[in-house]
């Protein structure tokens, strides 16, 4: 079983190279958007995914906003990680915002051993997530509480409060330079025309989430715990 342990900073090499490869394996289970890889743009989202994780790394540690880590590890080899946020004013409660596990690992309680780290410090463990995920996070001890958006929101039954939840700015990635470049070059690849019906596509597909997201809450609660997310 790996060792699982928190951290304060960002991981050093090799640990920080096999994170990020985690995140781009992992990136429709990660991803809000969920684009699937016949999208043209799937690429350039896959990039300003692991840019945003990037920015909650660089953020471990500084006074912009609380954020968590647990790595899980076998002799010095990343099995897992889960990112959280802890939630300000309200010390019992926190949001996972990004975990995955190797896929040749997984089924080996590697997820549920970093849910209880983060358990042991806040109870009220809250997530979002595609509805196709949802059993899962059932099976680690979290239920239905409503929906955001394209995804499902669920939470652990420890009291929920009112405080809101701090998240960063990852708008302005979408106007770097470097997702401009991968925009011109998918452009050069596919055309103009593929990439207008890619984002045409994009709209339609999030669109079907949030509608399947909403209905699907809908179904199994009928109050909605929604917190506040505030942008940083």
């Amino acid at each position: 079983m790996p060792v699982v342990t928190l951290h304060q900073t960002a991981p050093d090499e090799p640990l920080h190279s096999q994170l990020m490869q985690l995140v781009v394996d992992n990136f429709s289970d990660l991803s809000a958007t969920a684009l699937p890889p016949s999208n043209p743009l799937y690429s350039l989202y896959q990039y300003g995914l692991g840019f945003e994780v990037h920015l909650y790394l660089q953020a471990l540690g500084g006074t912009r906003l609380p954020v968590g880590l647990v790595l899980a590890c076998e002799e010095e080899q990343l099995a897992g990680f889960l990112l959280y946020l802890p939630i300000e004013g309200e010390d019992s409660a926190c949001a996972v915002a990004y975990m995955a596990v190797r896929q040749d690992l997984r089924r080996r309680g590697i997820a549920r051993a970093m849910l209880d780290e983060v358990r042991q410090r806040h109870p009220r463990i809250e997530l979002a997530c595609g509805k196709g995920k949802v059993a899962c996070f059932e099976a680690l001890g979290l239920q239905v509480v409503g929906a955001r958006g394209p995804q499902v929101l669920m939470a652990s039954d420890a009291p929920a409060g009112t405080s809101e939840l701090a998240v960063l700015d990852v708008a302005p990635i979408y106007r770097t330079l470097e997702i401009q470049q991968i925009h011109s070059y998918l452009l050069k690849q596919h055309g103009r025309k593929a990439m207008v019906e890619a984002e045409r596509k994009r709209d339609r597909h999030l669109d079907e989430l949030t509608r399947h997201a909403a209905a699907f809450a809908r179904e199994w609660v009928g109050q909605w715990q929604v917190r506040g997310v505030r942008v940083v």
